[in-house]
């Protein structure tokens, strides 16, 4: 992730991450649960200023997250507010679980409430335009924080993660772990992607294939299923580890009565858990069949317990910590009257604009380099990795 980062914008976000920020007085409205978070993302709490200077330093920014059954959700959100907290402004966080009306009215709550900018990861990004239209007759500008925001000219700015290199990480973990380089098969393959309303999960899944592809016309990779079209086969609505579950259950019993699965494209560790879960229950993962290679993403901690143990093969780790401190630097830039800091104004088309972004690099993670990329930089520590 290093080589892609400033110095200087590194030293900056992870400073961001590291010292926190005092608890403003008008603190999370719907607060992450700490047992519940990644240990990394736990900061001392400031003590320059009482909580009152915090809160009318910079005003209020909304941050409306998608839900808390994910770990990775809970840790954006801790690290947002944190992030936020640090640089002056108070913060109104909100989850609405993956309920859409529920999320318009969080940040439709937040614009009466008078916030001077949102950030948004949308549940779905399709359904906010009418939302972001009351923002933008507010004077609000909106930063679409990992999930760009569609329909919408009322979209300001986006940053994520590098969202084809996850894919390209995902696919490359399958080539490397089935030494594609030198061995022929045939090996079969299944294919899963993300939800079709999160605008990620296409990105993710052209740069898995812009790898697999190859390997599949040469038929070095075979997909038995026969699924391979996003979304309408490979798609896995609202990231749902029992519907993927029970898609792969299908699989197996009408394709593989006879036969082995070598490898499964997972986009996200809780997908992931699902697959592996599905493979378990007709005997892979013993000693006479030995599980295939299933990717993932977001170095869940259980899914992290899963590679150390043998079973999922690797995941794409984003540091939430240091996207939180860049979104907040963002906005600071932003309200600051300063040039807000962008790195891509090509990529990102929602449908109706281009919308100016910043793009952070990814880490792929396996057995080997858990310790290096999960424990030594603080995310996790060594007890809770264990499995």
């Amino acid at each position: 992730m290093k080589k892609l980062l400033s110095v200087a914008v590194m030293a900056g976000a992870l400073a961001v991450a590291a010292c926190g920020g005092g608890t403003a007085t008008t603190a999370p409205t719907t607060a992450p649960a700490a047992t519940e978070a990644p240990a990394a993302t736990e900061a001392p709490a400031a003590t320059e200023a009482p909580a009152e200077s915090v809160a009318a330093a910079g005003g209020l920014v909304g941050v409306a997250m998608p839900t808390k059954s994910s770990a990775r959700w809970i840790a954006d959100g801790d690290n947002l507010v944190k992030s936020l907290q640090a640089a002056g402004y108070e913060t109104d966080l909100q989850y609405a679980e993956d309920d859409i009306p529920t999320q318009l009215n969080q940040v439709e709550n937040m614009i009466t409430k008078g916030a001077k900018a949102l950030v948004i990861a949308a549940i779905d990004g399709t359904t906010l335009a009418d939302t972001l239209q009351k923002a933008a007759d507010a004077g609000i500008k909106v930063f679409a924080y990992d999930r760009l925001i569609r329909e919408s000219p009322n979209v300001d700015y986006y940053a994520a993660f590098d969202n084809f290199d996850v894919g390209v990480a995902q696919a490359g973990s399958i080539v490397d772990s089935l030494k594609l380089a030198t061995e022929k098969g045939p090996f079969n393959l299944e294919l899963f992607a993300g939800s079709p309303d999160d605008n990620n999960a296409g990105f993710f899944f052209n740069g898995a294939m812009s790898i697999l592809q190859p390997y599949i016309d040469s038929g070095v990779l075979v997909v038995q299923s026969g699924e391979t079209k996003f979304p309408e086969q490979v798609g896995t609505l609202r990231w749902s580890g029992d519907a993927a579950q029970a898609r792969m259950d299908n699989i197996l019993s009408s394709k593989y009565a006879d036969g082995r699965v070598d490898a499964v494209l997972s986009p996200y560790d809780g997908i992931s858990r699902g697959i592996i879960a599905s493979l378990k229950q007709v005997g892979y993962y013993t000693a006479d069949k030995p599980g295939p290679v299933v990717t993932g993403q977001d170095a869940e901690l259980p899914s992290v317990k899963s590679i150390l143990a043998g079973e999922q093969t690797s995941t794409v780790f984003k540091d939430t910590r240091v996207l939180a401190a860049k979104v907040a630097e963002m906005v600071a830039q932003f309200l600051g009257g300063q040039t807000v800091d962008v790195n891509d104004t090509t990529t990102y088309d929602n449908g109706v604009k281009v919308v100016p972004s910043y793009l952070l690099p990814v880490t792929s993670v396996t057995k080997d380099n858990v310790t290096k990329e999960l424990v030594d930089t603080g995310y996790y520590t060594a007890e809770e990795v264990q499995p």
